[in-house]
């Protein structure tokens, strides 16, 4: 998820990166504790938030105010220029291919397979997406390129599902596809303009920085981001031709869950897939997560401060309990994602995690 290679920072890079207090991270409570036998270990720091389409909080926890990069979990925002502008319906995308471009994939056939379906109808290959190639997150996808001693592409990259929507609105727009992630190009324009919207967030009140697959990302506070969850879930308030745009990419999640993420260990999938798409998720990179609740207006948005997943699978597997987002069925058939135990490669039980708040 919004993997992307280690470099070293370059302040030349980033020249509006001034420290003016606005970069420092705030002291989020603790929300999982790590133990080894009966002491603590590790623990994980964040924040999470509950509001309705409204931007009303109505619970969290942390500092759920202060800017936060929401990397892949606003693909559904921006997706919606896709088929507001007629581009979905032009090039043909089925409902799976509308779910593929919500998705973080896991490079299985059938996203692979889905990207360049897409991506030949736009007479395009994946030479024309931009986003870099990645290995696969599915093992068996990935040990295959290895015995074939065949290198990934970037249609193996989890956010070419986005790109080959990109570039299908772009050529809609009558645009250069080779230009379709400028950010003052055609397409991101529109894209940026709608998550404003869904966000409920001024221009000015929302900085952007460059995602780990080169598309632009945005960084806001975690109610603005609950708040597009809760709208795109319960889209009853919005414009005619926006609440068909929510509809259609909630009723392809709930059909194909399997291409938001994929079938080998992906928590969205499993979420959607259990819940029978009434939960609609979005795993975002750096730990960031936002749930939307199809039947009523809440959504939630959640983000570890360290990044890691290990602290974020525990963190929202309780608030779907918590809030009864979630039934009792449904808990126990994600249970594994609490990871309650940990056991070593003897497989001994030696510790485990806790929920701290």
């Amino acid at each position: 998820m919004d993997a992307e290679p280690r470099t070293k920072p370059s302040r030349a890079a980033h020249p509006h990166a001034v420290p003016d207090g606005s970069e420092l991270y705030p002291e989020n409570p603790v929300l999982v504790r790590v133990y080894r036998g009966m002491r603590i270990e590790s623990q994980h720091r964040g924040a999470w938030v509950l509001c309705d389409p409204d931007g009303t909080v109505i619970d969290g926890m942390g500092s759920w105010k202060s800017p936060i990069f929401t990397r892949s979990s606003v693909k559904c925002l921006q997706a919606l220029p896709l088929i507001e502008t007629g581009a979905a319906r032009q090039f043909e995308f089925s409902d799976a291919e509308i779910a593929l471009a919500l998705s973080s994939h896991n490079a299985e056939a059938i996203h692979t397979d889905g990207v360049k379906s897409v991506l030949a109808r736009l007479g395009l290959d994946a030479s024309a997406l931009q986003c870099g190639s990645q290995s696969p997150g599915d093992p068996e996808v990935r040990n295959a390129l290895r015995d074939a001693r065949a290198r990934p592409t970037a249609a193996h990259n989890n956010c070419s599902g986005k790109h080959a929507g990109f570039l299908a609105l772009t050529q809609h727009l009558g645009a250069d596809t080779d230009h379709y992630l400028d950010a003052d190009g055609p397409a991101q324009k529109l894209v940026r303009q709608a998550v404003l919207e869904m966000t409920g967030l001024a221009d000015g009140e929302m900085y952007t920085a460059i995602d780990g697959c080169s598309a632009p990302t945005f960084q806001m506070p975690l109610t603005a981001l609950a708040t597009a969850f809760a709208r795109v879930a319960n889209p009853s308030g919005l414009r005619a031709e926006r609440r068909s745009a929510c509809e259609r990419m909630l009723d392809s999640v709930a059909a194909n869950p399997a291409m938001i993420a994929g079938n080998h260990q992906r928590i969205c999938t499993d979420i959607a897939r259990i819940s029978g798409g009434r939960l609609f998720p979005k795993v975002g990179g750096e730990a960031v997560y936002a749930i939307g609740v199809r039947g009523s207006e809440r959504a939630l948005a959640i983000k570890i401060d360290d990044g890691n997943y290990r602290g974020m699978h525990p963190v929202i597997v309780e608030l779907l309990r918590r809030f009864e987002f979630a039934k009792p069925d449904e808990l126990s058939a994600l249970a594994s994602w609490e990871e309650k135990r940990i056991t070593n490669w003897a497989g001994r039980e030696v510790g485990r995690t806790e929920v701290a708040f």
